[in-house]
């Protein structure tokens, strides 16, 4: 119902019609101060393992002598700061937050803010905001990498950081499954149309290893060196369902190991090309 007269309902639609709405240009994208490259880890889905990988590709970026900074971007969801062992809230110093370190690297969460049991009840303009500031506030120092663990899908986030900040690059992660598949190439053409190169892809939890050795394909027959190929970009990893490994992350202890290594040195060198 209108509370306002005919005459200016009238006038109103005159308006409207007579000026379309010109939506304002994106902006332009810029470095964050002080790092050097800045690496996405997406997925068209939850339940991927995509924080896993983000955070053991971190530790092993750091351990291959790389100054490394990590960010949890799945605002609603964040997880780093549990598979870290980081409780507390950071420190704050003129106006800049200082990001607690782990395991070499540097690390920020909007977990650290609200709490790992409060949830964050805001739309996504907010979220983008929040999270803007939060990579600008905080006291990175020299970096040679900064890795963003996106949140699953393809939303406000990955827009507005697409949009903000110069990205170097992604590593999309993904499980065997066809509905995961899916997703994946969602996220694949939603990073392309923002400009975000596609490093390679990584499926975790490819296969189950037994007492032996072999590997059983519990979640069908893997599929990510054929969607790299498919899609145009290299295949990083394959990585195991293993306990240990969801044990380890429980207990914030990255599982680490020759799989990680191997998978920062490919992502070193497809950085630098």
């Amino acid at each position: 119902m209108a509370y306002y007269s005919a005459e200016l309902a009238n006038y109103i639609s005159k308006y409207q019609m007579s000026k379309a709405y010109i939506p304002p240009p994106p902006p332009t994208p810029s470095p964050l101060a002080g790092v050097k490259k800045i690496i996405l880890v997406g997925s068209g889905k939850g339940g991927v393992g995509k924080s896993f990988v983000a955070v053991n590709l971190a530790v092993a970026l750091a351990k291959a002598g790389c100054k490394t900074g990590l960010v949890d971007a799945d605002i609603h969801g964040p997880s780093v700061a549990k598979m870290l062992g980081i409780s507390g809230e950071p420190l704050v110093e003129k106006n800049q937050i200082i990001p607690p370190e782990k395991y070499g690297i540097k690390v920020m969460s909007m977990g650290f803010l609200i709490g790992e049991e409060a949830p964050l009840v805001w739309r996504g303009p907010m979220i983008s905001k929040a999270l803007y500031q939060l990579l600008r506030a905080a006291k990175w120092g020299e970096l040679d990498f900064l890795v963003i663990d996106m949140p699953p899908g393809t939303g406000d986030i990955h827009l507005s950081i697409a949009q903000n900040f110069t990205v170097d690059g992604a590593v999309i992660v993904t499980t065997p499954q066809e509905v995961a598949i899916l997703d994946v190439k969602k996220c694949i053409n939603m990073l392309k149309k923002v400009g975000v190169p596609i490093l390679g892809i990584v499926e975790n939890m490819s296969y189950f290893p037994d007492a032996v050795g072999n590997k059983n394909y519990i979640f069908g027959a893997p599929k990510g060196e054929q969607l790299s190929a498919s899609v145009g970009t290299k295949f990083l990893a394959e990585i195991p369902l293993d306990p240990k490994i969801s044990e380890l992350s429980d207990k914030g202890i990255p599982a680490g190991g020759a799989i990680f290594d191997e998978m920062a040195g490919k992502v070193r060198d497809l950085i630098k090309r």
